[in-house]
């Protein structure tokens, strides 16, 4: 590592400051390991990106019929958003398997499957039950043994409440009102793991990182090539093409993560070996242009 630090507090109430080594809710960067639980599965010939989504979720109604897993981990699947069909009434915390409950009930798309790109929690969240359901064993024990473990992440969590402990935890917070930050850590949505349940610190992503350039280490080259390969154009910006739970932009990849209370992003430049992460347990700024800002000054050389 080139730079490795912590600024701020992991915990304002408790004053404990924060460190390279705290770990914070990845929010959608999570959705990079759940396409890699699905590739690891597609190399172990357990399914195959191209099975229809009702192969495995088969309650899920006609609608979904054309949906394939690959539209699912390209974002163009057309599923609805689960956050806009919540049942009224619903208390405690959505998981997984709520979500699809949920999907169970809207039998429509917003366009027909592979027709068109729209950013899918939805999708991520049913994609964590398909690898339950191929794997034999819960998404979060899936990401441990097959992915967590072998990289030597070993405080890395899908976190779930009451099951497991989160490592020198930073808590999420939004900006201060009368001068005090509020303490905004957990939403109706935070406990669903698909779409963005990990908790991991910035060394520990370092290690993914570096595996990600290790043909075999965990990735086969087939499934490294389909993750950082174009799979739909998006009208994003700065995401000119994504790829399966990476943006594609020219010669880099990146993902960002927004959750109550945190805001994150991962910037790789795989041509020149840099990477840049940057997680935050406050809901403002963005911090992609200042991930791009400390690349710079990297890239570039220094004036004379």
């Amino acid at each position: 590592p080139l730079l490795r630090r912590g600024y701020g507090l992991a915990d304002v109430q408790a004053g404990v400051r924060a460190g390279p080594h705290t770990h914070y809710r990845l929010a959608s960067v999570t959705k990079q390991f759940t396409a890699a639980a699905i590739l690891l599965l597609a190399q172990d010939g357990k399914l195959s990106l191209d099975d229809p989504v009702k192969r495995w979720l088969p309650s899920l109604p006609a609608a979904a019929d054309g949906i394939t897993l690959r539209h699912l981990l390209s974002h163009t699947s057309g599923l609805v958003d689960y956050e806009d069909h919540i049942p009224p009434g619903f208390e405690g915390q959505l998981h997984d398997i709520d979500v699809l409950h949920i999907l169970e009930g809207q039998d429509r798309t917003y366009f027909a499957p592979g027709s068109d790109y729209r950013y899918s929690n939805s999708g991520y969240a049913l994609l964590a039950l398909v690898v339950g359901a191929a794997s034999g064993q819960d998404f979060a024990s899936f990401l441990q043994q097959r992915i967590f473990q072998p990289l030597g992440m070993r405080d890395t969590v899908a976190h779930q409440d009451g099951v497991d402990t989160v490592a020198r935890r930073a808590y999420g917070y939004s900006l201060p009102v009368d001068g005090r930050w509020t303490r905004t850590d957990q939403s109706q949505t935070s406990a669903v793991l698909g779409d963005g349940g990990i908790y991991a610190s910035i060394d520990e992503l370092a290690r993914w990182d570096a595996a990600l350039y290790e043909d075999g280490r965990l990735l086969r080259p087939g499934s490294l090539a389909a993750m950082f390969s174009p799979a739909t154009a998006t009208d994003e910006p700065d995401v000119p093409y994504y790829g399966m739970g990476w943006r594609l932009n020219g010669d880099s990849v990146w993902h960002s993560g927004e959750s109550i209370g945190f805001r994150n992003v991962i910037v790789r430049w795989p041509g020149e070996r840099l990477t840049v992460v940057v997680l935050s347990n406050r809901d403002d700024p963005e911090p992609y242009p200042l991930a791009l800002e400390i690349a710079r000054l990297f890239r570039e050389p220094a004036p004379p």
